[in-house]
């Protein structure tokens, strides 16, 4: 089988690794650098329990996470690479009692579903983390979330995709897929690519005017200022969680402060107002971050859906078309699920269960 994967994100970077390494002949291509896009901007938190609170967000973050050891035991083997990975839990933070109150909520709603966690008074929440700033008054701790380094990430999958047989084209835009007999033709600016399946996986630029009538998608960029600070030592033990931002410490020192939300359609600009915003966030939560060095200013527009959940699944207008789009803020956290539940479909003709949560044909497709 082959199958023409477009988007080189840690999304599609995923599926074309699924797939190579299931025997498909696959080739992937991006209009510019693999993970040059929203995914050089991730954070690569993994915590379903923040993001959503239940529905069908939560169910689909929670099966990802549970394959999350074995999917990064597996690439590190396949490519060689190492990524930085660690469950070692989250911890957020409450500044007020009205946010103290809002993490008790949580807190039930977990011990409810037998979540792991800890509630942590004040003393607790110094003792675990010492560096957090004065007006901390309690904290919530949930041990199996955690984060992995997108950019290590997508290259490793990409890495092992290519010693599976997969090939990789940056710097290729699709102007157009067209279903054909067998199969489809992507046609772009180097000529056509014929495959028996295309996977769209090209993030905000799923809604692209090229993929219509077939695979246009009612995905819209999402704005994401992301700052990488860097200091001598880490500043933290684990990712930590505030309602202004949340901080990523690697284990290099390097601090990762994000993301601003902002609906300003393409534009892939920073902002000295978004900036300063999340330094301010960041030093209340973790005062040391003010003295920490600003490395860099990454931004990337996530790929929004008016319902918050990804579109994964077979085009009605084309079956030989396959979304895998519209991941938003999780594309790092569902990065695993979705290229399981992709290549399960092409390569067996099985659609899991987990496929009617993210089902195209909510918005017609």
């Amino acid at each position: 089988m082959k199958v023409l994967v477009v988007g080189a994100g840690v999304v599609g970077a995923a599926i074309t690794h699924e797939l190579a390494r299931r025997g498909a002949a696959v080739t992937v291509v991006d209009m510019r650098a693999p993970a040059a896009g929203s995914t050089q901007a991730a954070a690569g938190v993994l915590a379903p329990w923040i993001e959503a609170h239940s529905g069908g967000l939560l169910e689909l973050g929670e099966a990802s996470l549970r394959r999350y050891d074995a999917f990064i035991a597996g690439v590190r083997e396949a490519s060689g690479a190492e990524i930085e990975y660690a469950r070692s839990g989250t911890l957020e933070v409450a500044l007020t009692a009205e946010q103290e109150d809002a993490l008790r909520r949580d807190a039930a709603r977990h011990a409810v579903r037998g979540i792991p966690h800890a509630w942590l008074d004040e003393a607790a929440v110094r003792a675990r983390e010492p560096g957090v700033g004065p007006e901390a008054r309690a904290g919530l701790l949930l041990t199996d979330q955690g984060y992995v380094r997108a950019r290590d990430l997508t290259g490793a999958l990409l890495l092992a995709a290519g010693r599976a047989g997969a090939v990789c084209q940056p710097g290729v835009r699709v102007r157009e897929i067209v279903p054909t007999a067998t199969g489809v033709s992507a046609l772009t600016e180097t000529g056509t690519f014929d495959a028996d399946y295309a996977v769209l996986a090209a993030g905000s630029w799923s809604s692209d005017d090229a993929f219509r009538p077939v695979a246009a998608t009612p995905v819209t960029p999402v704005r994401g200022q992301l700052l990488h600070l860097t200091a001598s030592a880490p500043l933290a033990a684990r990712v930590i969680w505030g309602t202004d931002c949340y901080l990523v410490p690697w284990r290099d020192g390097s601090l990762l402060v994000g993301a601003t939300v902002e609906h300003v359609g393409f534009d892939e600009r920073s902002t000295e107002a978004g900036v300063e915003g999340l330094r301010r966030a960041a030093a209340a939560l973790l005062p040391a971050s003010a003295a920490a060095a600003l490395k860099e200013v990454r931004v990337g527009l996530r790929p929004g859906t008016p319902d918050h959940l990804p579109i994964i699944g077979a085009s009605a207008a084309s079956s030989r078309v396959v979304f895998a789009t519209g991941h938003y803020r999780n594309g790092v956290l569902l990065a695993p699920l979705t290229a399981a539940l992709v290549a399960d479909l092409l390569l067996d003709g099985r659609a899991a269960p987990e496929l009617r949560l993210a089902n195209p044909a909510r918005f017609g497709l």
